[in-house]
């Protein structure tokens, strides 16, 4: 039996003895290469394939996913597709036509995704009757799997009569179809027309891959496996619109000590500057975080350096910015800190305590101020006048782009949600109420296309405010 060498990230195949002059069940020359077994082909994967494909694999972690399953013999595999997707820390909801649900129950994909399955057109439970809407908003992208050869021709003509068709319509996510169907039907000139229509309007398409198919015939046809449709869906948030830069974010709040036991701070939670984080990895740079106290785990690939005071985030920044391409500073530092910390702890007294207060290091300033500066973002965290005041600032600070929230109330600072007003010299763009991370994704992508409009060689993002 001949070997293959499988490369994880790339999905491309090559003869083993492209990597070895050794086959055949032999351990290849290179002592590490790992040798797998699928559908009775063996495989040779490199210890740095899996290494790269498990980051690609944590590119889902925290993302919603939504799965509409079609009326195929291969929707019996959404189960384990799920099952996987999960494991890798996606956030899971299904959308069943009346086809598939003949082939396998809701309630069984309800079980492993953990979320009620949608097979309505109009879900009276959704707010406004409009499920539709919401399912395609609350989206980060969307795969269609499997994607039978009528659903592919509806969503070609742009029908909207059942519930996941409109869906699809009304997703602004990215959209995948991974099909499944007898090979004479993937071969039909109509399907292939229709399969190229779609590509043409940005649709991804997964597949199919060839062999034996349920009605006995061989070829091309059959749904690709479960772990092949993570790894393609993992893809589609690889943008590489910063591939090769190198990102310095700032993250979270600040504390200024008052005394061992006391400080000042404010209510950032770090959600949007660890999104930030992500999403510039995702879009293919090297991204160091520098983080405030926060209770978040590091994004995948992300090299996390943890601060406590306005004064170590601008020493941490300092000793770094001059190695990245991008300063991104999404941290809400606190403007003051007390003038004289205590060595103890300060008793409580009948009468009144006065802390005298100094100003802290404005970050943001201080690097859109270095010879050379870089493309400068800022954030502005504002209760009123949000763009007058965001205008303000960037201009008084010498930046070229600023992202303005509106914070209190429930709104902005920990919070999961937020919506941004991006304003640059002649131009502003709102990013509406979105999650923090499909929101931090619009934000990078809108970045790097500015940058490239410009014609610079340097971005940076820097923030002072931000939730």
């Amino acid at each position: 039996m001949s070997e293959t060498r499988v490369d994880a990230v790339r999905s491309r195949v090559v003869p083993a003895c492209a990597c070895s002059t050794r086959n055949q069940g032999v351990i290849p020359a290179n002592g590490e290469m790992t040798r797998i077994s699928r559908r009775g082909i063996h495989f040779w994967l490199s210890m740095s394939d899996l290494l790269l494909n498990s980051c690609r694999m944590n590119t889902l972690n925290g993302k919603h996913l939504l799965l509409g399953v079609t009326g195929g013999i291969a929707a019996y595999k959404s189960a384990e597709l799920i099952r996987q997707l999960r494991s890798q820390g996606a956030l899971v909801r299904v959308v069943m036509t009346a086809g598939a649900q003949a082939f396998i129950t809701p309630l069984t994909l309800q079980a492993l995704s953990g979320n009620p399955v949608h097979t309505g057109l109009l879900d009276d439970q959704a707010e406004a009757a409009m499920g539709h809407i919401t399912l395609a908003r609350w989206a980060d992208a969307l795969l269609i799997a499997p994607a039978t050869a009528d659903f592919i021709a509806r969503l070609t003509q742009g029908r909207a009569d059942d519930l996941l068709s409109a869906v699809a319509l009304a997703c602004e996510a990215p959209v995948a179809i991974a099909p499944a169907m007898n090979r004479a039907m993937w071969e039909n000139p109509a399907t292939r027309l229709n399969i190229t229509a779609l590509r043409s309007r940005g649709i991804h398409v997964f597949g199919p891959a060839p062999g034996e198919q349920a009605c006995g015939e061989t070829g091309p046809g059959r749904l690709l496996e479960p772990d092949e449709l993570v790894t393609a869906v993992a893809g589609l948030f690889e943008t590489l619109a910063l591939s090769g830069r190198r990102v310095l974010v700032t993250a979270g709040p600040t504390r200024e000590a008052i005394d061992p036991v006391r400080y000042l701070s404010n209510h950032s939670s770090g959600r949007m500057g660890f999104a930030v984080a992500q999403a510039a990895v995702e879009a293919g740079a090297g991204v160091v975080l520098v983080s405030g106290p926060v209770s978040l785990e590091t994004p995948p690939r992300v090299k996390r350096i943890d601060v406590v005071s306005a004064a170590d985030m601008q020493r941490a920044v300092l000793e770094r910015v001059a190695d990245c391409d991008i300063f991104i500073a999404v941290a809400a530092v606190a403007d003051y800190r007390p003038e004289q910390t205590a060595g103890h702890k300060l008793k409580k007294t009948a009468g009144q305590l006065t802390l005298t207060l100094e100003c802290n290091p404005d970050i943001l300033a201080g690097v859109a101020a270095l010879p050379n500066a870089p493309f400068t973002v800022g954030f502005a965290a504002e209760t009123e006048a949000v763009a007058d005041n965001a205008r303000a600032k960037r201009a008084s600070k010498a930046i070229d782009m600023i992202a303005a929230n509106q914070v209190g109330a429930g709104r902005g600072f920990d919070a999961e949600d937020n919506a941004l007003h991006v304003i640059w010299a002649g131009g502003e763009r709102e990013l509406p109420l979105a999650g923090k991370t499909k929101l931090a994704r619009q934000l990078v992508a809108l970045i790097a296309e500015r940058f490239n409009d410009s014609g610079n060689k340097v971005i940076r993002f820097n923030a002072k405010d931000s939730a």
